[in-house]
């Protein structure tokens, strides 16, 4: 199977689940060259670099052979390919936080892209003082250094070497933020040497089990890997895991469903939003775009049992996908059965219809819309994963959004995360990906112990994915593909529909949801829309459309 249809299950999405600082920005201003000498035909001058850290202390480099066990560039080759993946918790190497680095600071960092040239300019000036810091200049790398491709990674053969003594002392100081940008610039610029060096570096920096920078460091380099070996296409191979039993899947979904508030902000939210909408309609016929295991509909049922004048007749129909029906041990009769069970129990007359196909196959003749119904559509974490007009002609995304429109729904529900990773280049959008996946790990990190087996099995089967889908794969492969609320309003008011515009109802049960959860949650109301945030960062949107 395509990776494109299988990957759709990757993600909290699919499983329940700042100012600007004007000054040094990037924290690079203690990494100073000294002198840098041009290797010569007849062998490799020293290359002196200086690191001073907040003690004031100075550490310098200056070129020599590597120690055992560490990458010598003095060897015949060097490998981007590392024998301990950062992916498993005995091979993790977790270096030393830097102490000035907490968590409270993470937005001081400009990480988002930003359209200023200027910005961008000294964005990459920064980069590059530290990849000559580690590295030394380029034209030590163009006269002597050259590359090949062998199976399992590229290759590069150099006469330059690092001290590896002295830079082990170094690395516990870098900023693994600042490392991991480096790293991705030199994977965008193809620059193979400079990359398989820094990916050496981060090997060291990263941990499963460490702070969630770390953790996230660990899925990002693999993530720079699989791209620099051009097999972005073997997603899951580049992942080196095997995808768990579906019963341990079932659990990983769970763990994230508790810690973590947003599947929950998904539901709470639309079911408000619906049962609002609905509230004298005799018939009603759900359609979801994401059923997973039907939980949500569980809660509203309950809730429309009660409303004055008895239950509605209810109709659900679940489109589903391989992956979901993977983990939940069956196909979408098991949601069914429980749904049906519930209707029983609540006295509300229900039906069920399946839609056992991914979501860029469902056709109008597939929803079976009858007249008199009010048609109810909800779109949660799913359409993200709908190529667009930028990846192929069918534009999958928009024209599911005109089918949902002809079918005259009184309501639309939509939550997304706020996100913008669809049309930007590989080097903006990795910065994108690293600002808005920095504050999901740290909001997962509250909820368990970092070294925690269970939290970090649902991190890597759950999440992890999703992060290297973002940065290995184009094209069709790329199926995580965020957009902000504000590309999402174009696109419905493209299609006729026009915003609906919230409750305090909605917004009051949101917050009393979050009472759950750590406190650095909180909802705001903004332009008709709720926005989930993560300390000051918008995680989540919540909208409805008519």
């Amino acid at each position: 199977m395509q990776t494109s249809q299988k990957h759709r299950s990757a993600g909290i999405h699919r499983f329940y689940h700042q100012p600007v600082q004007e000054i040094d920005p990037y924290g690079l201003s203690h990494i100073q060259i000294l002198d840098n000498n041009m290797y010569s035909d007849g062998g490799s001058q020293g290359a002196a670099i200086s690191f001073q850290t907040d003690q004031g202390e100075f550490f310098t480099l200056e070129s020599s052979s590597a120690t055992a066990g560490f990458v010598n560039y003095d060897s015949p080759a060097a490998s981007i390919s590392s024998n301990r993946s950062p992916f498993s918790p005995q091979g993790s190497h977790s270096c030393i936080s830097d102490p000035h680095h907490s968590p409270d600071t993470v937005y001081g960092s400009p990480l988002s892209g930003s359209s200023s040239a200027d910005e961008d300019i000294i964005l990459r000036q920064k980069l590059r003082e530290l990849e000559i810091s580690l590295l030394g200049p380029e034209s030590d790398i163009t006269d002597s250094g050259s590359f090949c491709f062998v199976s399992g990674g590229y290759q590069a053969e150099s006469s330059a070497s690092w001290d590896w003594n002295q830079m082990m002392e170094v690395i516990p100081r870098l900023d693994l933020k600042h490392v991991l940008l480096a790293c991705a610039d030199a994977v965008s610029n193809a620059d193979i040497q400079r990359a398989a060096g820094l990916m050496h570096v981060l090997d060291q920096m990263v941990s499963v089990s460490g702070e969630p920078i770390q953790r996230l460091g660990a899925y990002m380099l693999e993530g720079l890997r699989a791209r620099l070996e051009l097999s972005g296409s073997k997603i899951y191979r580049a992942l080196k895991c095997e995808a768990p039993i579906s019963s341990d899947l079932m659990t990983y979904m769970g763990i994230l469903y508790q810690i973590c508030p947003y599947w929950k902000f998904a539901y709470t939210s639309a079911n408000v939003v619906i049962q609002e909408a609905v509230e004298y309609e005799p018939r009603i016929h759900i359609i979801d775009f994401q059923i997973a295991q039907g939980s949500q509909w569980s809660v509203l049922m309950q809730m429309l049992a009660c409303r004055p004048g008895g239950p509605p007749v209810i109709r659900i129909t679940g489109v589903d996908d391989s992956q979901s029906a993977y983990a939940r041990g069956g196909g979408l009769d098991i949601v069914g059965q429980r749904l049906s069970k519930v209707a029983e129990e609540c006295n509300v007359p229900f039906e069920f219809h399946d839609v056992a196909m991914d979501g860029c196959e469902v056709q109008l003749e597939h929803l079976r819309v009858q007249p008199g119904e009010a048609v109810v559509v909800n779109f949660p974490y799913v359409l993200h994963h709908m190529p667009d007009e930028s990846v192929t002609t069918w534009n999958h995304r928009d024209r599911l959004i005109r089918m949902v429109k002809s079918l005259s729904p009184r309501i639309v529900t939509l939550i997304e995360q706020e996100s913008n990773t669809n049309t930007k280049p590989f080097f903006p959008r990795f910065i994108e990906t690293l600002d808005y996946y920095t504050a999901m790990f740290e909001s997962i990190d509250v909820g368990r112990p970092k070294d925690d087996k269970q939290r970090i099995n649902a991190e890597q089967h759950c999440v992890a994915r999703d992060i290297v889908n973002m940065i290995a794969c184009e094209e069709a492969e790329r199926v995580e593909r965020h957009e902000l609320l504000a590309k999402w309003r174009s696109r419905f008011t493209m299609a006729g529909f026009n915003q609906y515009p919230l409750s305090s109802s909605v917004t009051t049960a949101v917050r009393d949801m979050l009472k759950e959860y750590d406190r650095n949650y909180s909802v705001q109301e903004r332009d008709w829309a709720l926005y989930l945030r993560w300390r000051h960062r918008d995680m989540a949107t919540s909208s409805a459309w008519s």
